[in-house]
């Protein structure tokens, strides 16, 4: 499991006193303000967070230490990351998405097919991006119960029966 997880990013400046309006990755958006501090990508600020309000798909938020239109603005784009360890344990299968990636995948016959690069979702489901070896391109493997019927992350594993022709 990765040391840390990335809740949310910062998706530009809202108003003149410093506030943000921020995107939530968290399955109860709000729930990004209790995790407690949260950091950038290469861990060199630190912001606590205070929720304010809400914008179309997007929560309106306090960080500590951004005062002004401009500091808010600076930080457009910016991930912000927790440590794994504050957050809470997922339901049984359930899974967080970074603990999926870099995970082994096989097919019900113990072939290996690849490797988790990424997990997707364009609105239906969540799709696993699995490289496989020797190819440029990745396949995207549906994350459902019957084409992934086995999840092992103490192994660092994943057992899929994917569609015909898909690999």
């Amino acid at each position: 499991m990765g040391a840390r997880v990335c809740v949310g990013a910062i998706a530009g400046a809202f108003g003149v006193r410093g506030e943000v309006r921020l995107k939530s990755f968290t399955a109860q958006p709000d729930a990004i303000a209790s995790y407690g501090t949260l950091e950038t990508e290469d861990g060199a600020r630190h912001f606590d967070v205070t929720l304010t309000g809400q914008t179309g798909n997007a929560l309106i938020a306090r960080l500590s230490g951004v005062l002004d239109k401009e500091a808010a603005d600076a930080l457009r784009g910016t991930r912000l990351y927790v440590a794994r360890a504050r957050l809470p344990e997922p339901a049984e299968d359930e899974f967080y998405h970074a603990d999926l990636i870099g995970l082994q995948v096989f097919d019900t016959g113990g072939a290996p097919l690849g490797k988790v690069t990424a997990v997707l979702n364009h609105g239906a489901s969540d799709l696993l991006e699995i490289a496989v070896p020797g190819q440029s391109e990745t396949v995207l493997l549906p994350f459902t119960r019957a084409v992934v019927p086995t999840v092992d992350l103490a192994l660092g594993r994943i057992v899929a029966d994917p569609p015909e022709g898909l690999f």
